[in-house]
C-alpha cells in the first residue's frame, strides 16, 4: 500500500502545532481532581470538531462521521469514524482523554497552560499526557477526510472524556462501552493511544490502595514498659506482611516475556499519627500503601492473603519481634494487646496484551518501520480502563508517542518528531490492515 502511505503523507507540522497550541491553551480548564477541579472537556472537542467539520457528512464536505456524545454537562466524548468499503472491516485509535492532571504554575519553568515552542520541543501540561495524542489524531482523521483514500477497513478515532480520575464515572469511555457504542470496535484491532516512547507497551500493572491501622497504649515516654507502641508495632508487623508477600507472590516467569521493568510490589507510601508530644508514645497509627500487582497475579487474591496475614499477626501479636526489653504488643495485667485493622480503597487488575494478536503484529511491524526497532515493555503504571476493554473482549493494544519522563511531570513537553513517528506508524497500521 505504497500508495497510501503517500496520500497520507507526514504529519503536517503547520497544522499539527496550532491546533496543538489551541489544545494546550484549554489545560487550564481541564485538570481533573475532583471536587475543587472538575474538567470541562467540551472545551477540547470543540477544537477537534472545527479542525474536522469541513471534511465531515455534517457540512458535506466529506466522508468523516462526527458522533459528540455527552452524558454530563460540558464533559462530552467524541467518536469520529472514516467509513470503509468492508463491512465488519474495522480498526480504531481510542484513548486520547481531553482530561489532564494539574499542574501548578510556580513549580514550573514556563507556563503550563499556554504551548511553548523550542525548536523539536512543544511544551506544556498535556503535550505528553495526551493532548498531543489529541491533535496527533486529530491530524489523521482530517487527512483521511481531505484525501478520501478508499479503504477496506472503516478506522475510527475515540476521543474520551475523564481519563484521570475515577472519583466520578459514567462520564467517559465507561459509559461508551456501557451504551454499546464501540460494540462495533471489538472486531478489528483496537490501539489505545495513551502510553509513551514510541514502543508497544504490552502490559501494566494492578493497584491495590491499602490502610492498615495499628492501635497500641498511649502512655509517658518515660515508663515505657507501661505503653504497647503502635509506631514499633505498625514497622514491625509491616514487615512481617511484605515477608509474606514476597514469599506468596513472587516474580513471575511470564514478566521476562513482557519485559516489566519490576514484579510486583507492596509497600508503605504514607504514614500519620494523631499527634502529641515527642515525650508521649501515641496510642495509634496509620501506615497507608499500596501493591502494584503484575497481571498474571489475581488481585482478589491478594487482597484476601493480605487480609489473612493479618489475623493471624493479631492472633500471634506476642510472637512480633519487639525493640528493646520493656517493648511489648501485650500487658496481660490490663488484659490489653496491640491490634492491626485492614482497609482498602477501590482496586483495579492490570492487564496483559495478546502477544499473538494480529494489533500486535501490525503495531511492531510498524514501529520497527518508523521508529527504526521494537522492543515492546511493560510497567506496574495502571491503566484501568484498558482492563475493562479487554476484558470486554476488546483486542486492546497500547501506544504513545510523547515521554515517559515528562508524563504527570512538572515542565511537561512532547516532540515533533516523536509525534510525527507516531503519524508514520498509524499510517503504516492502516496500510498492513487492508493487505
Amino acid at each position: 500500500m505504497a500508495d497510501l502511505k503517500e496520500t497520507l503523507g507526514n504529519l503536517n507540522r503547520d497544522s499539527f502545532v496550532p491546533l496543538l497550541s489551541k489544545l494546550i491553551g484549554e489545560s487550564k480548564y481541564v485538570q481533573n481532581n475532583p471536587p475543587e477541579l472538575i474538567p470541562e472537556e467540551d472545551r477540547v472537542v470543540n477544537h477537534v470538531l472545527d479542525a474536522l467539520r469541513p471534511f465531515s457528512t455534517t457540512t458535506g464536505g466529506g466522508p468523516l462521521i462526527l458522533n459528540h456524545v455527552t452524558y454530563f454537562p460540558g464533559r462530552g466524548n467524541l467518536i469520529v469514524q472514516y467509513p470503509g468499503t468492508v463491512p465488519g472491516k474495522i480498526l480504531s485509535f481510542v484513548g486520547c482523554h481531553m482530561d489532564v492532571v494539574t499542574a501548578n504554575p510556580n513549580d514550573w519553568d514556563f507556563d503550563p497552560f499556554s504551548l511553548s515552542i523550542e525548536g523539536d520541543k512543544l511544551k506544556g501540561r498535556g503535550t505528553t499526557d495526551c493532548l498531543g495524542h489529541v491533535a496527533l489524531v486529530t491530524e489523521l482523521m482530517k487527512k483521511l477526510g481531505q484525501t478520501k483514500p478508499k479503504l477496506k477497513s472503516t478506522v475510527v478515532a475515540v476521543f474520551i472524556a475523564n481519563e484521570e480520575n475515577s472519583a466520578i464515572s459514567g462520564v467517559g469511555v465507561d459509559a461508551l462501552v456501557k451504551d454499546g457504542l464501540l460494540n462495533d470496535l471489538k472486531q478489528g484491532p483496537l490501539f489505545w493511544v495513551d502510553t509513551a516512547d514510541k514502543q508497544p507497551c504490552v502490559g501494566t500493572g494492578g493497584m491495590i490502595p491499602w490502610k492498615l491501622h495499628v492501635t497500641g497504649k498511649l502512655f509517658h515516654s518515660g515508663l515505657a514498659h507501661k505503653a504497647i507502641n503502635p509506631l514499633e508495632l505498625a514497622m514491625e508487623a509491616l514487615k512481617e506482611i511484605q515477608l509474606r508477600f514476597y514469599r506468596d507472590f513472587p516474580s513471575h516467569p511470564q514478566e521476562q516475556v513482557y519485559g516489566f521493568a519490576t514484579p510486583s510490589t507492596m509497600k508503605p507510601t504514607q504514614w500519620s499519627y494523631p499527634g502529641g508530644g515527642v515525650n508521649q508514645i501515641p496510642g495509634e497509627c496509620t501506615i497507608s500503601g499500596d501493591v502494584r500487582l503484575t497481571p498474571f497475579y489475581n488481585v482478589k487474591n491478594v487482597m484476601e492473603k493480605l487480609q489473612e496475614y493479618v489475623d493471624d499477626i493479631n492472633e500471634n501479636i506476642q510472637k512480633i519481634e519487639s525493640r528493646g526489653p520493656v517493648s511489648k504488643y501485650v500487658l496481660p495485667d490490663e488484659n490489653l494487646r496491640g491490634s492491626l485493622t485492614l482497609t482498602f480503597d477501590e482496586a483495579s487488575s492490570g492487564v496483559a496484551c495478546d502477544l499473538n494478536s494480529r494489533g500486535f503484529h501490525v503495531l511492531c511491524k510498524a514501529t520497527e518501520e518508523v521508529v527504526g526497532h521494537v522492543k515492546p515493555y511493560s510497567i506496574t503504571g495502571t491503566l484501568p480502563l484498558i482492563r475493562e476493554l479487554k476484558d470486554e473482549g476488546f483486542d486492546v493494544q497500547t501506544c504513545g508517542y510523547g515521554l515517559m519522563a515528562t508524563y504527570h511531570a512538572k515542565n511537561e513537553y512532547c516532540l515533533f518528531t516523536d509525534m510525527s513517528q507516531g503519524y508514520g506508524v498509524f499510517v503504516s497500521i492502516i496500510s498492513q490492515l487492508e493487505d
